[in-house]
């Protein structure tokens, strides 16, 4: 199993994401994984206690340019949304009213803009 870490937001140097927002990637990021073309070694996408990112875990022993087209596609899916968000009712949420969309894009746009501006560092496999 893989752990990747979307750092959003500057430990201890930035504000934290707040936690609509959170919730609201949370369901999206979720929903594109477990319908995306990797779904059978998708293990967990959530957000990190610290408020500063994600975790996506993935069966496998995989590195970053491995996860680079999904977690792109994944922010451009969440960008491109519209309408009532994936799970966000009562009987399937447990605080299904705290969602914002616009806050969810304001965030990942800023991370898909720093994915796209940044090159990445490749592994020797």
């Amino acid at each position: 199993m893989t752990t990747f870490d979307m750092r959003m937001t500057a430990p201890n140097t930035e504000p934290v994401i707040d936690m609509p927002a959170i919730h609201t990637i949370e369901h999206l990021g979720a929903t594109y994984l477990r319908n995306s073309a990797r779904s059978n070694e998708v293990v967990y996408f959530g957000p990190m206690g610290c408020r500063t990112g994600f975790y996506i875990l993935m069966f496998g022993d995989l590195f970053p340019e491995n996860m680079l087209d999904t977690v792109k596609d994944m922010c451009r899916f969440i960008l491109d949304y519209e309408g009532e968000i994936p799970g966000a009712k009562p009987e399937e949420c447990g605080n299904y009213s705290e969602q914002n969309l616009s806050m969810a894009k304001y965030y990942i746009k800023k991370y898909l803009t720093c994915l796209t501006d940044t090159p990445i560092t490749v592994y020797p496999e």
